[in-house]
């Protein structure tokens, strides 16, 4: 088991976490399952953990990371805590792989989440443009968002949120895009409003 004093060491950093631009508490919440420790996520917890030795055990702290997310939407603190407490390390140690790793998030989303890419190819064939659509069609103000503190934008109600990317590797037919884990060629500002009925239907 972990240290407690290693928890109570990080304690600062994780009520950063909650309290400023990575709170949880977003319009978006209500679209997934509070953070709660189950059998399902255990029994999951444990066949990832048994994937490494155990002196290495802490090398699954990237598959227990998205096992989180995967059924939460996005990386609590409370759910820092747990990944740490299972694997024997530092909640510090979580943190830094949470904040280095731009996948993971850490408020929670909207119920379809678009991450459009912004490098080179994507950005000369109308990324931009489409980031400006998207949030046009959905009512989302991206006027404060930080690239690197809160990438994410939510609309008011909580059912879409965007943000950018960086390369997804399909540069022959930008610009692309993710739709929660959905992968979109060739999504022209034009094709904005289609993209978004295509899921709403």
């Amino acid at each position: 088991m972990i240290d407690r004093s290693a928890v109570e060491y990080i304690r600062p950093v994780l009520t950063v976490l909650e309290k400023n631009v990575h709170s949880p508490v977003t319009p978006g919440v209500v679209h997934f399952p509070q953070f709660k420790i189950t059998p399902a996520l255990e029994k999951a917890a444990n066949k990832r953990i048994a994937q490494y030795p155990d002196d290495q055990r802490r090398s699954a702290v990237l598959p227990l990371l998205h096992e989180v997310q995967h059924r939460h939407g996005f990386i609590s603190p409370e759910s820092i805590e747990w990944v740490a407490d299972r694997l024997g390390i530092a909640a510090i140690k979580v943190v830094e792989v949470v904040t280095f790793y731009p996948g993971f998030r850490q408020k929670a989303p909207g119920k379809l989440h678009f991450r459009v890419c912004r490098t080179l190819s994507c950005a000369m064939g109308g990324s931009y443009e489409l980031m400006s659509k998207l949030c046009e069609i959905t009512g989302i103000d991206r006027s404060s968002a930080d690239t690197h503190k809160d990438p994410i934008s939510i609309s008011p109600c909580g059912n879409y949120s965007v943000e950018y990317a960086e390369c997804l590797a399909s540069c022959g037919t930008a610009p692309v895009c993710l739709v929660n884990d959905d992968f979109h060629e060739g999504v022209t500002p034009e094709k904005a409003e289609s993209l978004i009925t295509q899921y709403e239907s």
